[in-house]
């Protein structure tokens, strides 16, 4: 059966840089509904965080506002209540690459407080690049390549393709002016990567090589279609 590994965050806040905690988490969509997409293929999921901690959803993520209505809102619960491997993370340094198919990480602002400067996360995502299966990384989730710069500002995602959260979305989120940094930035500053950016809150993938990626929620479902395609 095919096995897909979620990275995950465990951070419930994002600080800015004024010391303000945003409280957040993973973006319920971009989890879950690929965790749909995945299940309905019939793979098998896991979860793997930072120390093991259960994940905590961005409450926002969970609101009417976010989910076209109150209808939307209880079916993303529904979804976060029974997606239970979720809530059973591992620690990222108990994972074993050779048992598992493909790697998927959402984002949310929790990508951004602890995954850039998680060391284990950042040697496992240089081992799966080396073991040739496919990588997803949707909205914030791409800043858990961050990790995989070493002591010289070097990484082996350097020069790939990809997306994730533009400057211009972090804006339009109303946090850019009170953010530490931006994703984009980073990504092309210290990551090295060729970044590409479509309308904000479209949809947008791109693929290169055995990387996956997606600009927003809007990207996600998408992102998982990808990925089933490649796994097919």
């Amino acid at each position: 059966m095919t096995k897909i590994l979620y990275l995950i965050t465990a951070a419930t806040h994002w600080t800015l840089a004024d010391g303000t905690r945003q409280p957040t988490g993973f973006w319920a969509e971009e989890a879950l509904g690929p965790y749909e997409v995945f299940t309905q293929a019939g793979y098998e999921i896991a979860a793997a965080t930072p120390g093991g901690v259960p994940p905590t959803a961005d409450p926002a993520s969970l609101t009417p506002e976010f989910n076209g209505g109150p209808e939307g809102a209880e079916r993303m619960k529904t979804l976060l209540r029974d997606a239970t491997e979720l809530a059973r993370p591992m620690r990222i340094e108990d994972v074993r690459v050779e048992d598992y198919d493909a790697v998927f990480v959402p984002g949310g602002w929790g990508p951004m407080e602890d995954l850039p400067d998680d060391a284990a996360s950042g040697k496992l995502l240089t081992a799966w690049l080396a073991s040739g299966k496919p990588l997803a990384l949707v909205c914030h989730g791409p800043a858990a390549l961050l990790a995989t710069v070493d002591g010289a500002g070097k990484s082996p995602f350097a020069g790939y393709r990809l997306t994730g959260l533009s400057n211009a979305e972090e804006k339009l989120n109303g946090l850019a002016d009170r953010a530490k940094w931006l994703l984009q930035d980073r990504l092309v500053g210290d990551l090295g990567a060729d970044y590409r950016e479509g309308e904000p809150f479209g949809p947008h993938v791109e693929v290169d090589r055995t990387l996956y990626t997606g600009q927003n929620p809007a990207s996600a479902v998408p992102l998982a279609g990808e990925l089933v395609k490649a796994l097919s």
